[in-house]
């Protein structure tokens, strides 16, 4: 079993490191900073840096990959369509690539940046998702490059995913998001609990992530723009009826924007 702790970075970022605690080995994803990463090696002499996987491009996703890559010699693992500083490896949709003995496959998820890439491994018990900026606990990323059809697109290809997955995004947005969640959808139970246990995780000083899938369904309103309740809202805020989920989408992630 691969064992995955997060090393908090700038104000809210998360490194997420995997360990192999039998063969003294890790990785790392997306790591914009890499001091957190070297303090850890430091701590840790006899383990080995062997890759580093990169979602996105980033600034606060790759800016310590360099000098990671220097000092460890690591595989560094990226989309293939972005500039990925001292990348070996170019990835792209249906890929796969094998990191600590996990077998991953490459999602091309498009949106927040274009090359965007995740990472989907089903080798655990519990399947793992490392999908950058693409997919918040309760929120999506912002669509800096693309449009808000690819982002629908691709949030519907995480979301198809099997619930059980654990989402292992990069920022502690939750109650941010949580916030805007309640908004949307003021009258889901599952949404007003999540923000209740999360705030007292936030207050306590613990992570909200990782998250899953199956969490994400039910409480994520960017996964839910088919649902009567955010459709209802997206059509009060556009003043409108709305035809697809897609501009429900469009619709709802403005008003996020401006939140």
């Amino acid at each position: 079993m691969i064992q995955i702790d997060a090393l908090p970075a700038f104000s809210d970022n998360y490194l997420w490191l995997l360990q192999d605690v039998t063969r003294r080995e890790c990785a790392v994803v997306d790591p914009g900073d890499a001091a957190p990463v070297e303090q850890w090696l430091q701590a840790h002499t006899d383990w080995k840096l062997t890759d580093i996987l990169v979602t996105h491009h980033h600034a606060d996703h790759v800016g310590g990959v360099a000098r990671l890559k220097a000092a460890t010699g690591a595989r560094v693992l990226g989309p293939a369509g972005e500039k990925i500083p001292a990348r070996d490896v170019a990835l792209d949709e249906g890929d796969r690539v094998e990191v600590l003995g996990l077998d991953f496959q490459v999602i091309h998820v498009p949106g927040h940046t274009l090359g965007h890439i995740a990472y989907f491994s089903q080798s655990q018990e519990q399947p793992l998702l490392f999908c950058g900026d693409t997919l918040f606990a309760a929120g999506c990323g912002r669509l800096f490059e693309g449009t808000p059809a690819q982002m629908h697109a691709s949030l519907g290809r995480l979301a198809a995913l099997p619930g059980p997955t654990a989402v292992y995004c990069t920022h502690e947005y939750t109650l941010s998001n949580l916030r805007f969640a309640c908004a949307v959808e003021p009258e889901n139970p599952e949404v007003l609990a999540r923000f209740e246990e999360v705030s007292r995780w936030r207050e306590q000083g613990k992570i909200s992530l990782p998250s899953s899938i199956a969490l994400e369904r039910a409480t994520n309103p960017f996964l839910r723009v088919s649902e009567t309740s955010v459709k209802k809202m997206a059509d009060e805020r556009s003043g409108q009826q709305i035809r697809t989920p897609e501009e429900v989408f469009a619709t709802i992630r403005r008003w996020k924007d401006q939140f």
